[in-house]
């Protein structure tokens, strides 16, 4: 279980999403799959397991999106405490507990940590110049100062870091800097505040670190290795804040924790709330720790908490930091201010029964050491091609077989051929490398070697035609399907971390339910003859054209919101005279008729009636206009520009368009149907 040591327990815990917004497909690739992988297969070992998470109720972002919603913080955390937690259930995510850090177990677990490390003098006290906003009566959190990036130029970055260029930045390096509660400029005031002093810890995580723990993900441990080379400096655990849990001690009025001091605290009074019990779990050298991050977390959950419990005295570290990179969409990064974002409650709803599908396309591009794409034609493709093509397909054809020849009766082998002792053989190859795959974080890997067991079944299926042997030799013919159903049956067990709505569906269809133990696949018999198999039915359904066209639509029409409510106009050109203006001989006039621009697709062809004469223009509009539905249009254009050849075609005039801030074009037009050749004055 560990490259080090056999451990009696295993204690997963998995990032804490915060409570002012729902869950995305980027937090489900990062976090939440892998470790309900990883949980579910200790599981099926039969392993003394738990699962602890919840929702981070505290800090700046709650706040924040309590003023936007014009609403309590209170209000927030409850109303996304509950969708999230909703959605998890629904996706089929398996915590042993989801709870949250507005609970009276976390406030008290959190302030007797701090109130210790405080009693001992772990801290150092600080007094510095922080903004204040003079109008609102109160200091201002990183995310509530707001500026231009000294560096990229970015008008809205915040005072912690540029979203634009990924800077991380300190309040005071912003240009220009402006309260974003009241809008005027902050002035600096003094305030003190308690720190953890990383730089005293440094000598024990380099060690613990690069020296004792080189088995961790290479970007995990390379993250952490940088911030190391820069020397940690003290952080700290206090803030000037009116939401969180209030500092335990005198001199703490008007203060509270800082949310990444509270905030992984939750894993300790989760566990608490969960068993009481929870000792062995987390202070017992026996107990495997393991965190489930994403990488905008790898610094708190491998130098900061660390320290904490090293400080603190009596807990366990973790064995391994399991923290994957960032999931984009559609090639652009995911963005709850844009809502940018695949969320899982609509997921949910717009994909009832095919949780598994997504389950399998996040693991399968999994952004484990670099970031990736996920693409709607990717999660079709994956679906049709994989689950249904390979995986469906081969369990399809050996139930629907079974059925047809044997009553749906585990028929009796005869001898077995090379090729059957061959395919047998395999299923314990694809276990143990799926095993070693999974003990090492490796999920993508881990799901190919899986899926070994459908690639398997095909080919021995697609090799002996056991639907022509039945012509002639039924004896065979019930070996074969006899070879097909110890591969089907090793697949409901194997594949059971990835994909636990369907194999709990197939274990429905061999009548089976838990008589499959995962450490007996590849040592035994899975399921003996005369065993009787329920109906079946497809495991897996194609996903239509249309049904992915629907989501980018989705897609679509948020980028455009997205587009309109950041429009702004671009600065006024130079001046011109007012003789120069009335060099240009703008009219009305109609469009008789429109076709494509051969080998283009972006010009049209226009034949108008300018009052004058009728005339072509060329017009970079075929993206936007349907040609058959513009012919009759009035519009606006220049008439006297100076004719130009646009591949070959001789070019007289210019259509007058506006550009929207999503792109599009359209027409000027005038508000009456008058005259063509009407002059624009």
């Amino acid at each position: 279980m560990s490259q080090n040591k056999d451990y009696k327990r295993i204690l997963v815990t998995s990032a804490l999403p915060y409570a002012n917004g729902p869950i995305h497909i980027g937090h489900m690739a990062g976090v939440y799959i892998p470790s309900d992988t990883y949980v579910r297969y200790q599981r099926l070992r039969h392993r003394d397991v738990i699962h602890i998470c919840g929702s981070d109720e505290h800090g700046v972002a709650i706040t924040m999106r309590a003023r936007k919603e014009g609403t309590t913080p209170k209000a927030i955390i409850d109303k996304y405490h509950e969708l999230n937690k909703k959605a998890f259930e629904d996706f089929g995510i398996s915590f042993d507990i989801y709870s949250r850090t507005s609970n009276d177990m976390h406030t008290i677990t959190a302030s007797e940590i701090f109130k210790k490390l405080y009693d001992e003098h772990k801290f150092i006290e600080k007094t510095s110049k922080q903004y204040f906003d003079e109008e609102a009566k109160q200091f201002l959190a990183d995310r509530y100062i707001t500026g231009t990036c000294p560096h990229c130029g970015n008008p809205n970055a915040y005072g912690d870091q540029c979203e634009k260029c990924g800077t991380s930045l300190d309040p005071t390096d912003l240009i220009e800097p402006k309260s974003a509660i009241s809008g005027s400029k902050p002035v600096l005031k003094e305030t003190k505040h308690w720190y953890m002093p990383l730089d005293q810890y440094q000598q024990f995580l380099e060690k613990w670190i690069l020296e004792d723990h080189k088995n961790w993900k290479t970007n995990v441990y390379g993250q952490c290795k940088s911030w190391l080379d820069q020397g940690l400096q003290p952080r700290a655990v206090s803030r000037d804040l009116d939401w969180g849990i209030p500092l335990p001690i005198e001199e703490g009025e008007g203060k509270v924790l800082y949310v990444w001091f509270d905030a992984p605290i939750g894993y300790i009074s989760f566990t608490k709330e969960l068993t009481p019990d929870w000792e062995k779990y987390w202070k017992s050298e026996d107990t495997k720790l393991v965190h489930f991050i994403g990488k905008d977390n790898i610094v708190f959950h491998c130098i900061v908490f660390p320290s904490i419990l090293k400080a603190e005295g009596t807990y366990i570290l973790p064995d391994n930091v399991p923290g994957n990179e960032f999931l984009n969409l559609e090639n652009d990064k995911i963005s709850t201010s844009r809502n940018w974002a695949v969320w899982l409650h609509e997921y949910n709803q717009d994909f009832p029964g095919k949780q598994d599908v997504l389950r399998y396309v996040l693991t399968a591009n999994a952004p484990e050491t670099k970031d990736n794409d996920f693409t709607w034609k990717d999660f079709q493709q994956r679906n049709n091609s994989e689950l249904v093509a390979v995986l469906g397909n081969f369990v399809n054809r050996s139930l629907v077989l079974t059925a047809k020849y044997f009553d749906n009766i585990v028929p009796q082998p005869g001898e077995l051929t090379e090729a059957d002792k061959n395919a047998l053989a395999q299923i314990a190859t694809i276990k143990a490398d799926t095993e070693n795959s999974i003990e090492a974080y490796r999920f993508r890997e881990a799901l190919n070697n899986a899926m070994g067991l459908g690639r398997l079944g095909n080919k021995y299926i697609t090799e002996q035609e056991p639907w022509k042997v039945a012509k002639t030799d039924m004896e065979r013919v019930k070996t074969i399907l006899y070879v097909n159903l110890q591969i089907t049956t090793a697949i409901a067990t194997i594949l059971e971390p990835f994909l636990p709505h369907s194999c709990e569906k197939l274990k429905g269809f061999l009548n089976i339910e838990n008589l499959c133990e995962w450490d007996e696949v590849g040592t035994k018999e899975l399921i003996a003859p005369g065993h009787k198999l329920n109906k079946s039915a497809l495991l897996f359904e194609p996903i239509t054209d249309e049904v992915v066209q629907g989501q980018i639509d989705k897609l679509n029409a948020t980028k455009v919101a997205n587009q309109k409510a950041n429009f702004k106009a671009v600065p006024a050109k130079e001046n011109i005279s007012f003789d120069e203006f009335m060099k240009a001989d703008i009219r009305t006039a109609t469009i008789l008729s429109a076709e494509k621009v051969a080998k283009t697709t972006k010009l049209l062809k226009l034949t108008v009636d300018t009052g004058i004469d009728q005339r072509t223009v060329v017009s970079g509009i075929a993206e936007h206009y349907d040609p058959a539905k513009i012919v009759g249009t009035k519009i606006l254009m220049i008439a006297n520009l100076e004719p130009r050849k646009i591949k070959g075609i001789e070019s007289k005039g210019m259509i007058l368009c506006a550009v929207g801030a999503d792109g599009s074009y359209h027409f000027c037009s005038p508000d009456a149907d008058i005259e063509n050749g009407c002059e624009v004055k």
